[in-house]
């Protein structure tokens, strides 16, 4: 063979070779998951793919409103978690996801800065007009969830501010920039705040549903995802859910 000719097929073949494995098929599963699930997620993703080599999973938390608002204008993505199935349910009837499976629970708690310099001592001290209290606005999950706290304790809710997420209540409570404020306990176990239980008879628990979305492209993948979730959940995985305070459905 002449000897041009042998350097044109080297160089041909050294071309190929990396886009040859560039086209190799690799999976990219887009989540959407509540805030209140970062801890959580973040382990059971890592579970996944380390079980699962050749996808890569990218998750985005935000208030579970926004996720499903995301999802109706057309945001693409593979498997949506929310923090209860009312917000779940719209994206569902709106023929944007598959059928759920609730894979864990929730409850609230009052939360305030370390060293609770407001003095507060029970969920009733949040009627006090002098406090400042934070908490998530009604359309959210959890603000929704605080709503039917107050009510069943009997007083009405004052806030001096409404959060898209509960994330962000946390962190204003534990800057210091609130008296105190209703989060769900998962996130009250995080730390760097002090937490006074809520009585049962005024709780509320919140169900946290996952789905595949309809449009994913990655539908196999997803639907893995999506059982992995569940399994963690149910005690049939490695409890990441029932560490960060989450409770089984």
């Amino acid at each position: 063979m002449p000897r041009r000719r042998t350097v044109a097929l080297l160089a041909a073949a050294l071309v190929a070779g990396p886009a040859a494995c560039s086209t190799e098929s690799e999976d990219t599963l887009t989540v959407l998951a509540a805030a209140s699930l970062r801890t959580p997620f973040d382990a059971i993703v890592a579970d996944y793919q380390r079980d699962h080599p050749g996808t890569t999973v990218r998750v985005s938390y935000a208030g579970s409103a926004d996720l499903a608002a995301q999802v109706r204008e057309g945001a693409p993505a593979d498997v949506l978690a929310t923090a209860d199935e009312v917000t779940m349910a719209g994206v569902v009837d709106a023929g944007l996801a598959e059928a759920p499976e609730v894979f864990a629970t929730n409850s609230m708690a009052v939360v305030t800065p370390e060293g609770n310099p407001a003095g507060v001592e029970s969920l009733t001290d949040l009627a006090k007009g002098d406090l400042d209290l934070v908490v998530c606005a009604p359309q959210v999950p959890c603000g929704a969830a605080a709503l039917r706290v107050a009510e069943a304790a009997g007083f009405p809710l004052r806030p001096v501010s409404e959060e898209n997420k509960v994330t962000d209540v946390l962190a204003k409570v534990r800057a210091g920039e609130a008296d105190a404020g209703i989060v769900y306990v998962s996130d009250a176990a995080q730390g760097g705040v002090e937490t006074i239980s809520i009585p049962p008879e005024h709780n509320t628990t919140t169900r946290y549903p996952v789905a595949r979305l309809a449009g994913s492209e990655h539908v196999q993948a997803a639907d893995e995802l999506v059982a992995a979730t569940v399994a963690d959940g149910t005690g049939r995985g490695a409890g990441h859910l029932e560490a960060a305070g989450f409770g089984a459905p």
